[in-house]
């Protein structure tokens, strides 16, 4: 995992440092670095990255740990649970759309305000979408991110004892959300700090999301280095890398920033459990982080439920709520082109989902053969390619590829996509391999069974529904690999989510929905799979289904 992110860091830093021999720089200079920062909106689009990231990644947390401590134990916590899977699989480029659908000036919360509340008759001049404090860039991070880290607090949770402490407190007198937040958040935290720097470093960085969302005048960092990095002027890759560099170091800064707000937050937290204080806005909590949770979710399915709407609809004016007829003129007018795109994301996502699912059930077993433990310094090789932005050496990996010849095709487009998808299938996978009782290989060993006999015949068979659900969280995010795919493919390689981005910029509403409900129903089968296959397989044994 370290060495593609290394590898692609000294090649973004040689070029940002003036040498790139191939384009005549052959001299270690700064020349780079000044024209970065004499750029007029270096100061404006750092400062989106920042504000942006730290915003969406605290009011995410924030959500998840309101929503557990309110609800965790509840019948309403069970059915989000059950959410997870389907709000996690959509691709981010997909809810984007669907978000912009939902709140642009002509989109489905206008339409279905004008007739009753606002009284428009036609949609209003308001900036929404791409505005310049990054706020729909914001709540489109939001409304992708909370899944991920809920999914992550769960996992926590299983891992620590936190019912004896809560009850404890609860019978001390502790209000529920105020026992929660004194006695299992501190210890949930420690464990999902890797997955919140990594949604930190994700939201400073992210592309898609923030062309579809983002503001323009300027953009944010990172889609200005991609432009720099697609310029016709090749010169001009010295500045992409300059830049690249710098979101590498704005990234490395606000982590630490956000670790000295982790300090300074746990020694008010210490004062607040020392006072001793036992109230707490219960009531008003809860319905506080059911309603965020609602619409957080709400978003995304009435997203693509709009979506829906458009790939179908005719004629449909401002401010009818539906379209006046329905049609199926935009699937068929674009029909031949989608297949051809639909069987290259299938195979690269395939291919590389394949790849680390074979990688991670590998590294299990020999956990379980050779009695190994990793600790935490694994979990950081794990992480290091989710928290090292990806403009940041990406870049430099395409430079390699360049030089080694092997970019713009569908070979290097899989084996970047394996070092992302990778450590998801590990984290999805790792929990459930390690908590499946030991004693069912002592009893195939007993009965004559060799390793091998244990991990085939035993092992895998129990945990087909796990590694189901691995193989269908890393085939999510490959199908929506965006800036890995446009710079290892060279803008050559057209996957459903790349299609869908650059088609962002035409504004026809028709046919973005096709793509992006092309790629999430995509994404959505592996999980479909997942769900039945394992129901059907072991139908007449009870206890293989549930494993």
């Amino acid at each position: 995992m370290v060495g593609p992110v290394v590898a692609g860091v000294l090649g973004t830093l040689a070029p940002a440092f003036g040498y790139m021999p191939a384009l005549g720089g052959d001299a270690i200079t700064l020349s780079a670095f000044a024209m970065l920062f004499d750029w007029p909106g270096i100061t404006r689009a750092s400062t989106l990255s920042i504000t942006t990231g730290i915003a969406s990644t605290a009011l995410s947390l924030l959500l998840v740990a309101l929503i557990c401590a309110a609800w965790s134990g509840s019948r309403a916590f069970r059915i989000i649970e059950r959410m997870l899977s389907p709000l996690l699989s959509v691709p981010h480029a997909a809810a984007a759309f669907g978000l912009a659908f939902l709140i642009a000036p002509s989109g489905w919360v206008a339409r279905a305000t004008s007739p009753w509340l606002t009284g428009w008759d036609r949609p209003p001049d308001l900036l929404i979408l791409q505005d310049p404090y990054g706020l729909s860039l914001i709540a489109g991070l939001v409304v992708k991110e909370v899944p991920f880290l809920l999914l992550m607090t769960l996992a926590a949770l299983s891992q620590i004892r936190t019912q004896q402490a809560r009850d404890t407190a609860l019978a001390l007198g502790y209000s529920p959300v105020t026992a929660w937040f004194k006695t299992v958040f501190p210890r949930v935290y420690a464990q999902i700090r890797l997955p919140v720097f990594a949604v930190l470093a994700f939201s400073m960085t992210v592309v898609d999301v923030s062309l579809i969302l983002g503001p323009t005048t300027p953009t944010t960092l990172s889609v200005q280095i991609l432009k720099w990095m697609n310029d016709p002027d090749l010169s001009m890759r010295f500045l992409a890398s300059a830049a690249a560099v710098w979101q590498l170091a704005l990234v490395v800064g606000t982590l630490l920033l956000w670790r000295v707000g982790e300090i300074v937050i746990a020694a008010l937290g210490r004062r607040w459990v020392a006072s001793g204080a036992r109230g707490g806005a219960t009531r008003t909590i809860r319905a506080l982080s059911l309603t965020a949770a609602l619409l957080s979710a709400s978003a995304i399915v009435f997203g693509i439920l709009g979506l829906l709407v458009w790939s179908f609809a005719g004629f449909w004016s401002f401010p009818d709520l539906l379209p006046g007829a329905f049609t199926l003129k935009t699937w068929m007018r674009h029909a031949m082109n989608l297949w051809p795109i639909v069987a290259e994301t299938l195979i690269i996502a395939s291919a590389s989902t394949l790849v680390a699912l074979l990688l991670t059930l590998a590294c299990l077993e020999a956990e379980e053969r050779h009695g190994l433990r990793p600790g935490s310094r694994a979990l950081w090789l794990l992480y290091v390619p989710l928290i090292v932005p990806q403009i940041a050496f990406l870049t430099g990996l395409q430079t390699l590829a360049i030089f080694t010849g092997i970019d713009g095709n569908r070979t290097a487009v899989i084996a970047v996509h394996i070092i992302f998808v990778l450590p998801y299938v590990f984290l999805s996978l790792a929990d459930p391999f390690r908590a499946l009782d030991a004693r069912y290989g002592h009893v195939a060993r007993a009965l004559g069974a060799g390793c091998d006999g244990v991990l085939w015949r035993v092992r895998l068979p129990m945990l087909l529904r796990p590694i189901l659900t691995a193989a269908a969280v890393g085939f999510a995010v490959s199908i929506g690999q965006y800036l890995p795919t446009l710079l290892a493919g060279a803008g050559r390689v057209q996957t459903l989510t790349t299609e869908a981005v650059a088609l962002a910029s035409g504004g026809d509403r028709r046919v973005i929905s096709v793509y992006a409900l092309s790629q999430t129903a995509l994404a959505l089968l592996p999980f479909a799979f997942a769900l039945f296959v394992p129901a059907i397989i072991w139908r007449n044994r009870k206890g293989l289904r549930h494993a």
